[in-house]
């Protein structure tokens, strides 16, 4: 891994909640001292029935950045279909300069239907074209990132030409976190262009797509240390008392229309979550996110920062925060 050092991100949904609530959970989870902050690209709910609240992307990221300093900030991950490459990087850019040089474009290649038909976006004919498309979109995200005026090849789907990006980010080089499983495409883009990696599904899956993306990172010539390994962990709620725990779980996922909540989840005492949380970092993964629901449990972000962290740095071995 590029870094050794454990990181905590949190992944604050944007659906069924009101704006105060989701500024505040942001805030809150820069104070606690998480490594990154996350909310989805989606226009409509994706947890639960789809007819309900939920704030746009980007703009969330926007208003995070203004009110935090230290956690890096971005999208768990992108819609690849919805935006021009070229616009996405200046997005990236602008969040970069607002946040101080704490952005990450976080992209993918998209899969809920329902959205992109109501909202009139572009879709393909399936995920086959849609990863094409991705893997169209990358060199000129990475280009633009890196002041190199890309311009889209002929044939594609895209007609950036020598696009220049005046300003250029804050950082060096700003990182593109792509998200997704897929063996034979996904993660071979994983390879080629990302500086992060997003993959879940539990621990076996999250196994099995590290040895994949090895053996893409060996055919291709990538180091696979310099790819970041990020995973999501699930719902995290934390008490004293297991069973209190399960219902402050069951109510947030009431509140978000959710006929059958998830299972498998880190639900319970510190001590649970911790195990629970453990195998990843063993196998090689550092850099956890945990998700976090409206109402954005205070308790549970502050103890899985304050109390579960400092379990996983001591029982794994991994280097304490710098």
């Amino acid at each position: 891994m590029p870094n050794d050092r454990l990181r905590l991100g949190a992944l604050c949904w944007n659906q069924y909640t009101e704006w105060p609530a989701l500024q505040a959970a942001g805030e809150r989870a820069d104070r606690l001292g998480y490594d990154s902050l996350w909310t989805w690209d989606h226009l409509y709910p994706i947890v639960g029935d789809s007819h309900g609240p939920n704030y746009e992307g980007w703009l969330t990221l926007t208003a995070w950045a203004a009110r935090t300093e230290n956690t890096r900030i971005g999208l768990m991950v992108g819609a690849n279909p919805y935006r021009e490459p070229s616009l996405v990087a200046k997005m990236a850019t602008t969040l970069d300069h607002i946040s101080n040089g704490r952005a990450i474009l976080g992209i993918g290649a998209a899969w809920m239907e329902e959205e992109a038909r109501d909202f009139g976006f572009e879709f393909g004919d399936g995920p086959p074209e849609r990863l094409r498309w991705l893997g169209q979109a990358l060199p000129i995200m990475r280009g633009m990132l890196d002041g190199t005026n890309p311009s889209a090849p002929e044939g594609s789907r895209y007609r950036a030409r020598r696009v220049r990006n005046d300003p250029r980010p804050l950082q060096p080089h700003l990182p593109i976190c792509v998200g997704g499983g897929g063996e034979q495409v996904t993660l071979k883009l994983v390879a080629k262009y990302a500086d992060m990696n997003n993959v879940g599904g539990g621990l076996e899956q999250v196994k099995r797509k590290e040895q994949i993306l090895l053996e893409h990172c060996a055919n291709v010539g990538r180091n696979p240390d310099e790819i970041e390994r990020t995973t999501g962990i699930g719902a995290v709620v934390i008490r004293d008392d297991r069973a209190e725990a399960e219902r402050v779980f069951q109510d947030a996922f009431k509140r978000n229309r959710v006929a059958k909540p998830w299972t498998d989840q880190p639900v319970g005492t510190v001590e649970d979550v911790a195990a629970f949380m453990e195998p990843y970092l063993e196998i090689g993964y550092r850099h956890l996110i945990a998700a976090f629901p409206a109402p954005y449990d205070e308790e549970s972000m502050t103890r899985l920062a304050n109390e579960v962290r400092p379990m996983l740095e001591k029982k794994v071995g991994v280097a304490a925060r710098r």
